[in-house]
């Protein structure tokens, strides 16, 4: 299904890109501006408060899969056509809705750089409603991949040495400096963060193909993974206890690519058993299969009560800009 939808997103920008292409290349964009995940919608008062905002709200604020607490995909912040000028324009990313043809585009860099708008269209309610609707998860890709592109910039600003995984595993990864080495040992790296009322936290290790493919029971397998690993490196606060993936719910799985490698997205809930702690985690086991193994980069939180998501989304980032030395 994300192939397709790649295939599909490739056709739209390629369409929207072409026409970019076209214009003389002597404008000087401002720098875009705007928080992490915080969307623009320019569209009239009256469609956002009716069943198009419902539609806009229901997909784009729908909640984030894996984290504990309810949490938009995105802060969406309306602003109504009229007033959709000057700085405002430098929303990093945005979407307008327009009376016109039924049709979706994705333009790049129109006000300021780097920016990415969606423009829907459509001849009346029910139709912009239904291109919403079936454009959503295209929708979300794009914005998405513009936002960690955006988060990775700003981490390369102040990066840590990845030194260390490179010598362990033959990877870099770019994490900032705030972020620092709590423990090594073969086959396994933690990374770690203080942040106000908890803690962020990286691992990266390394085991057996078989280890993930040796049946048809993926999840299964991550989790046992997961657990023996938490089992071995990550105690809890009682003796005898120690990090597991949450036994009430089953993680969301996905496959992806990381560095052009074949990768599954495993999204849940961690805790520890026999003892009241909790929290999202996000782990890539990405396939190397020239050395036989996956590389497998965890990330996760604890910081109780509190929002999660943007903590949630910087581990997303970090994680998606390893690279293999050779691939």
């Amino acid at each position: 299904m994300k192939k397709l939808v790649f295939l599909a997103l490739s056709f739209l920008i390629v369409v929207s890109c072409k026409k970019k292409s076209e214009e003389p290349e002597s404008r000087i964009l401002a720098d875009s501006s705007g928080n992490i995940n915080q969307l623009s919608v320019i569209v009239d008062n009256s469609l956002w408060e009716g069943q198009v905002g419902d539609a806009l709200r229901d997909n784009l604020a729908a909640p984030v899969e894996g984290l504990p607490q309810e949490e938009p995909l995105f802060s969406l912040s309306q602003i109504p056509p009229e007033t959709f000028t000057g700085f405002v324009r430098r929303s990093r990313i945005f979407i307008k809705i327009e009376k016109g043809k039924d049709s979706l585009a994705i333009i790049k860099d129109e006000y300021a750089t780097p920016q990415t708008g969606i423009i829907i269209s459509g001849e009346n309610q029910q139709q912009i409603i239904d291109r919403i609707n079936a454009s959503s998860d295209s929708i979300i890709d794009v914005l998405k991949a513009t936002e960690i592109k955006e988060k990775q910039r700003r981490i390369g600003k102040s990066p840590e040495s990845d030194e260390e995984l490179e010598k362990a595993f033959g990877v870099s990864m770019k994490f900032p400096t705030a972020y620092r080495y709590a423990a090594q040992e073969d086959n396994f790296i933690w990374i770690r963060k203080e942040i106000p009322k908890g803690l962020m936290e990286i691992l990266v290790y390394q085991v057996p193909l078989n280890t993930i493919d040796k049946d048809s029971s993926v999840i299964g397998n991550i989790v046992k993974m997961r657990d023996s690993i938490g089992e071995k490196y990550i105690p809890g606060p009682v003796e005898g206890s120690y990090m597991i993936t949450e036994e009430a719910y089953a993680p969301y799985l996905f496959e992806t690519k990381i560095d052009g490698h074949f990768a599954y997205e495993t999204r849940g809930t961690w805790e520890v058993n026999n003892a009241y702690m909790a929290g999202p985690f996000v782990n890539y086991a990405i396939r190397d299969e020239k050395n036989n193994r996956y590389i497998i980069a965890e990330g996760f939180i604890f910081r109780p009560a509190s929002s999660k998501r943007d903590h949630v989304f910087e581990l997303d980032a970090i994680l998606k800009s390893l690279k293999f030395d050779s691939n």
